[in-house]
């Protein structure tokens, strides 16, 4: 097939009127279209050609004519608009495609468009700011959940919002939007209410969200892990994965290792201080309950935390050594309550953040029990 077209062509395609023959001479002029050494009068002759073929009887035509031009440069913005105003089959391509629709184009599109042709809009390698909010306020849950997958998509974060308005209840939409790289804080903090315990679980280790928020999420993805102060070992993976993540993603803080322990989630604080100590598990746990005072101290240190937090870590270290469950019920609120409490009375050089979620803590476990 040559880049130029032929004056052989042009009679052969008045010559042969079948459908097969069109659809062929569609991709001769798709590629003729992007050749750089067309001539102005063939360049010419080659958008005729494709604007005739763009309203030709037979679909197949306008099919092979779409598919062949749909990323192209050098197809004409009103032959393209013909093609995304037909029927899907010739609309798909070039919606999902053609970099010469205009953003005033494709919110025209949407607005008029099937759901088929509003998920092709969604899913273009680049969706606009401008024609992804149109899309979140006028298509269809597939359409939206398509788009807010799509990680070239620029949404607002007040489109984002309008999101979980129109659709929050939505797992099609949820977990795509869960996993998108950058979530706004207003955003992930309304989808906390809303997803699943895996969701949640994917929102504290990869978004930002308030300590608060954060340190309940990782503390109520423990307590479905795990309700005893001492792990039995059966969850141990499940624990290192979690540390891990957080790690990865500057999530694991000393302030939320210190807030696990204080809600007697021992085992947290062991597969954190086995992480970033470097040590293995069974190592770190010698080392933290060791009945001397060195073992806590230098696996501390070795992990890079806080001196001026060292104090509190042992208190609680402490407590949680004092502690026998009876299996009564209450028993895992008693003993958090006797943690916080020692904390609070025994060291004053807590950061106000960790104070004001201590002493909420603490008023929860306190309300109940009064």
């Amino acid at each position: 097939m040559t880049e130029h077209l032929t004056q052989r062509d042009v009679e052969r395609l008045l010559a042969d009127p079948s459908p097969q023959t069109r659809a062929e001479m569609a991709a001769k002029v798709a590629a003729s279209l992007e050749s750089v050494r067309l001539t102005d009068g063939e360049r010419k002759l080659a958008e005729g050609i494709v604007r005739v073929m763009a309203r030709d009887a037979a679909e197949r035509v306008r099919q092979a004519l779409a598919e062949n031009l749909k990323s192209s440069q050098s197809l004409p913005r009103d032959v393209a608009l013909t093609l995304a105003r037909d029927v899907e089959a010739v609309a798909l391509p070039v919606l999902g495609a053609s970099s010469v629709l205009t953003d005033d184009d494709l919110i025209e599109l949407v607005r008029t468009g099937t759901v088929a042709k509003q998920t092709a809009i969604a899913g273009r390698p680049e969706v606009s700011a401008e024609v992804a909010d149109v899309l979140v306020e006028s298509a269809p849950e597939q359409a939206v959940a398509r788009l807010v997958a799509n990680p070239g998509a620029r949404i607002p974060e007040e489109s984002l919002g309008r999101v979980l308005d129109r659709f929050g209840d939505s797992p099609a939409v949820q977990e795509p939007l869960v996993h998108r790289d950058q979530l706004p804080v207003t955003v992930a903090e309304r989808l906390v209410a809303l997803v699943s315990d895996t969701l949640r679980d994917y929102l504290v280790t990869h978004h930002e969200l308030p300590a608060g928020i954060a340190s309940d999420l990782v503390l109520q993805s423990r307590e479905r892990a795990t309700v005893s102060l001492f792990t039995d070992g059966k969850d141990d993976a499940d624990v290192e994965r979690l540390v891990e993540q957080l790690r990865l993603n500057g999530r694991l803080t000393p302030s939320l290792m210190l807030r696990a322990l204080c809600m007697g989630d021992v085992a947290f604080l062991e597969a954190s201080l086995s992480l970033l100590g470097k040590v293995p598990l069974t190592n770190a746990r010698l080392l933290i309950h060791d009945a001397g005072r060195l073992g806590l101290k230098s696996l501390y240190e070795r992990a890079g935390l806080p001196a001026r937090l060292l104090p509190a870590f042992r208190i609680a270290v402490d407590v949680s050594h004092e502690t026998l469950f009876d299996g009564e019920p209450g028993d895992l609120d008693r003993h958090r309550r006797r943690m916080i409490e020692r904390i609070l009375t025994q060291y004053e050089d807590l950061a106000s953040d960790d104070l004001d979620y201590l002493l909420n803590k603490l008023g929860d476990l306190v309300e109940p029990a009064a």
